[in-house]
């Protein structure tokens, strides 16, 4: 999917100097006339001439900008973009289609890949449940949305990974510009005292909220370990202890508990790896755990329920809250959202209410016994605060089979390729993308957002660096005919 190669920049010498001048006067007028969209179309331009000289470079560039994205939301079309990394995003895709067309050529390898199938029945279904949807048009935009995360970041991206560059800054490069965010949202909560109650927002315009901001730290976290103890020079000593040091200070005031749990995941699966446990044994334990677990609900449902410790400023207070299922309003709204997607599931268990639909559907299904102080029968709250749970009351036990497809190739996909990969800089990126995936689903038992750009780069790019790894590995020496 590279370009043309060229011989000098297209944004060089005179021709540069010409864009700068045609984009001041198109800005300028926009802004005179309040036309804004009018200053989208020199951008537009622009990135479709980038992507037909340099797709590499405009992918990693979209990595780089996306954590410094801002997300605007027009209530009167209850649409919800981030600028400007989306409207990158649909250039891409868009220019994809097009090339498609051009020449009829696809990735047919990384097509027929475990990964790239199971995103493909993801696409399929999603698709087939807009005809049945309660809301057509809500689904159909939401299918579309993820059609122009998956294209460009993850099967444009497999081709981006050929490079040894690309693969090497796909991590540092989301990781120093969320660092960005992260002292501005300190700087801004410092303001406050670093008070629990204005740690949801601070992080506005950058992040929504700090479940989403906790999410992408938490991802980056093994990253930022791995890269400040390994192996290197003092200066890169010195910047990637920097960044660990701020992403670890920004974790801990971001008041997450599900990213803080997800980290601990984290290092569990990575002493998995460590000393070679066998994941046949591993996923014994686990079953036997949940069977354990089960069979000790009663118990467990009468510890949880006496515990009273509500989600405050104290930090050990804090993560005692997670199991309070009494009277933590964070706890109860979540089980309540379950519950009524549960219920959602019950009435349409094989098509669902349609993708993107939950958030306009689920009042009616919510008990006033399990109702919180604040919950809302105005849509207004989001979706249904799971990975898991979400697809199946939007798109009912396929939605849900589709999701646990995907966990299982992606997850075989990074373990095959960090035993098998024979390069030592590759299967270090294997492991810090697999690990980065582990804290994103044990975070998506708790809230999802891949529906937001933020997310979706580094679930889809760190599948698409393991998919491309994998593929190279099965076949030596042809990586160019990936």
């Amino acid at each position: 999917m590279e370009g043309p190669a060229q011989s000098a920049s297209f944004l060089s010498g005179r021709s540069g100097l010409l864009w700068a001048i045609g984009l001041a006067i198109v800005t300028a007028c926009s802004v005179a006339t309040e036309t804004y969209l009018m200053a989208a179309i020199p951008f537009g331009l622009l990135m479709v001439i980038w992507a037909f000289y340099s797709l590499e470079s405009l992918l990693l560039c979209l990595v780089a900008i996306t954590p410094l994205s801002i997300t605007l939301k027009d209530q009167g079309f209850n649409v919800g973009v981030s600028l400007p990394s989306e409207l990158i995003l649909a250039g891409i895709t868009l220019f994809l289609l097009l090339r498609f067309l051009q020449n009829g050529q696809l990735p047919w390898r990384v097509l027929r890949h475990p990964v790239g199938m199971a995103i493909l029945i993801q696409l399929g279904w999603m698709g087939l449940t807009i005809l049945t949807s309660e809301m057509p048009l809500v689904s159909f935009k939401a299918w579309i949305s993820r059609i122009w995360f998956v294209v460009p970041l993850f099967f444009a991206m497999v081709e981006v990974f050929r490079s040894e560059k690309s693969r090497d800054w796909f991590f540092p490069l989301y990781a120093f510009s969320l660092a960005i965010a992260s002292v501005y949202t300190m700087y801004v909560h410092s303001q406050y005292g670093f008070s629990k109650e204005t740690s949801t927002w601070v992080m506005f315009p950058f992040y929504k909220e700090h479940t989403v901001y906790g999410m992408a730290l938490a991802f980056l976290y093994p990253f930022a370990v791995y890269r400040a103890f390994r192996s290197q020079s003092l200066l890169s000593h010195i910047v990637f202890g920097a960044l660990l040091a701020i992403l670890s200070a920004a974790i801990i005031l971001s008041y997450t508990r599900a990213a803080w749990l997800s980290v601990i995941a984290a290092a569990g699966v990575y002493v998995l790896i460590r000393f070679r446990i066998s994941w046949r044994i591993f996923l014994a334990g686990i079953l036997f755990l949940g069977v354990g677990l089960w069979a000790t609900q009663d118990q467990w449902i009468r510890i949880f329920t006496k515990n009273d410790t509500v989600s405050s400023d104290n930090f050990s207070e804090h993560v005692q809250s997670v199991s309070n299922v009494s009277t933590d309003a964070s706890n109860l709204e979540r089980i309540n959202r379950w519950m009524s997607a549960l219920r959602m599931f019950e009435a349409r268990p094989h098509t669902g209410w349609g993708a993107g639909t939950y958030q306009f559907q689920y009042a009616p299904f919510q008990h006033s016994s399990e109702m919180t102080i604040i919950s809302t029968n105005e849509g207004t709250m989001g979706n249904a605060h799971s990975e898991y749970i979400g697809p199946l009351a939007e798109q009912g036990w396929p939605g849900l089979l589709g999701v646990i497809f995907f966990l299982w190739a992606v997850f075989t996909t990074g373990f095959r390729v960090i035993r098998t990969e024979s390069v030592a800089q590759d299967r270090h990126l294997a492991l810090m993308a697999l690990l980065g995936l582990v804290t994103y689903f044990t975070h998506g038992v708790l809230n999802n957002f891949l529906d937001s750009d933020k997310a979706a780069v580094l679930v889809w790019g760190s599948a698409a660096l393991l998919v491309y790894l994998d593929l190279r590995g099965k076949r030596p020496g042809s990586a160019s005919s990936i």
